[in-house]
């Protein structure tokens, strides 16, 4: 039997007799450090104790120690009748050597006992005047960087023990608050003559001179802080409510579309030009986009963000099973390969044509027409070699030769399909992005057409005004500028 002693946050008053009489009273009394205030007494009352001080001395990680304490802690619990764990505070709060020790226990078959004891929790929301039913996160500095925070629950951050972990978390919370958000630090929480709480500014967190093994921070709720998702998603339902936007009320997912799809391309714009600024308030204006059409979702009642998020996190763990499971892939080819494997699975294709088919219409046509090629090219209807998509593009340019003066619109319609199609094939085959090549060349097309304007301008004529031959004169000009 193992039982677990709460020490307390360090002032003797705050040791329960039931735990005084454990350690009294068991074969052999083990404490994970003797730096706390409460064991001055536990020698003063001859209560005779070991100590795991010195694994801290012979590992590189906390993790490591604890570990080895838990071990050894299972192995001295089956050597005796009943053993005693003192560790600082309560048990279960902040002690993640309490938390391997039960774990162990529990693969071992091997009884623990878990001894309540007051809390520095409990000594901080006094000296704060704190109720905790509002809200309260408790959270280890080690693992602070895991941790989702949440401006408007007050939270306490534990194990600060030196300037390094005081600078990490100064820079976690950075993320979330500004520089002058006030904190407090608490160094010593309920013990007698050392303790020391006071408010300082964020930025201010790792000059502190006396943080120690006893330094404890709290973030208090609802304090000036950067907007997050929350907040979005709440400015969203305003804006639908009935005293909201008309504008915004009377959207729907397929008015939306249009939106959504300009938004991305101007995406696309900041990225192409690397003007970040202007990326960070394009990419917000997609996200809108992607919480109007939640926050409708969620009025029909068919989805909401949650469904979202969950969905594309278990699409993305599933397909990446070499980064999430136990699969191996070695470069980014067999990646490719898996993913579209696993994705076919998904949605149920069973055949070639119906990947085809699955490939989104609504995508520009240039880049249907790309992804629709490759998909054929994987079963291998394909050209052997670009030669062949170059005689195809021919070919369809005399299709259309031979049907542009007739009167058969919907003939000529296809037979340029056909021409552009052929196009891209051949922009594939040479590992051209079409949507690029083009794109290249509208902007060399407004280039030279802004050259025969100046020109123009320059000598007080009207393009309108310009025959034909003095534009393209002008314009095989405008090649070597």
């Amino acid at each position: 039997m193992i039982k677990v002693i709460g020490l307390g946050p360090g002032s003797v008053e705050s040791l329960t007799l039931g735990a005084v009489s454990i350690l009294k009273n068991s074969d052999e009394v083990y404490l994970r450090t003797e730096k706390h205030p409460t064991v001055k007494y536990l020698k003063e009352s001859g209560i005779k104790f070991h100590t795991y001080d010195y694994m801290y001395e012979d590992k590189e990680k906390f993790e490591d120690v604890y570990k080895s304490i838990a071990r050894d802690l299972v192995q001295k619990g089956k050597k005796f009748r009943q053993i005693a764990y003192g560790v600082p505070g309560h048990p279960l709060v902040a002690e993640k050597s309490v938390e391997l020790l039960i774990e162990s226990c529990r693969k071992e078959s091997l009884n623990i006992e878990i001894i309540p004891a007051v809390s520095f929790i409990d000594v901080i929301l006094e000296r704060l005047n704190v109720d905790a039913s509002k809200g309260l996160k408790i959270v280890d500095a080690f693992d602070i960087e895991n941790q989702v925070l949440d401006k408007r629950t007050g939270m306490i951050i534990t194990q600060v023990y030196d300037r390094l972990i005081a600078s990490q978390v100064k820079l976690a919370l950075l993320k979330y608050y500004g520089d002058n958000a006030e904190i407090y630090f608490i160094r010593s929480a309920g013990i007698r003559d050392s303790e020391s709480i006071r408010k300082i500014k964020l930025y201010e967190l790792d000059r502190q001179n006396d943080i120690d093994h006893l330094t404890s921070i709290y973030v208090p709720g609802h304090i000036e802080t950067k907007y997050d998702l929350r907040d979005l998603l709440n400015i969203m339902k305003k804006l639908r409510s009935s005293t909201g936007c008309p504008w915004d009320r009377e959207q729907s997912h397929d008015s939306l579309k249009k939106y959504l799809v300009e938004e991305s391309y101007e995406v696309m714009e900041a990225v192409n030009k690397e003007d970040y600024e202007n990326l960070v308030e394009e990419l917000g204006d997609v996200l809108f986009q992607v919480v109007f059409h939640c926050q409708i979702g969620e009025e029909e009642g068919f989805f909401d963000i949650g469904d979202v998020i969950d969905g594309v996190c278990r699409k993305m763990i599933n397909r990446h099973p070499h980064v999430f499971g136990c699969k191996s892939l070695d470069n980014k080819e067999q990646v490719l390969a898996e993913w579209n494997v696993i994705k076919k699975k998904e949605q149920g294709l069973s055949t070639y044509t119906d990947e085809l088919r699955h490939v989104a219409k609504a995508l520009p046509a240039l880049m249907r027409a790309v992804k629709v090629q490759k998909k054929a090219s994987d079963v291998g209807f394909d050209w052997e070699k670009v030669e062949g998509a170059l005689d195809k593009v021919l070919e369809e340019y005399y299709e259309v030769k031979n049907v542009y003066k007739s009167e058969e619109k919907v003939k000529i319609v296809e037979e340029m399909g056909d021409l552009i199609f052929a196009c891209v094939n051949v922009a594939r085959f040479l590992d051209i992005d079409p949507e690029f090549a083009l794109n290249y060349s509208i902007e060399k097309f407004i280039k030279r057409f802004a050259y025969i304007e100046k020109n123009a301008i320059d000598r007080g004529l009207d393009m309108k005004d310009m025959t034909l031959d003095e534009m393209n004169r002008l314009w095989e000009k405008s090649k070597s500028k």
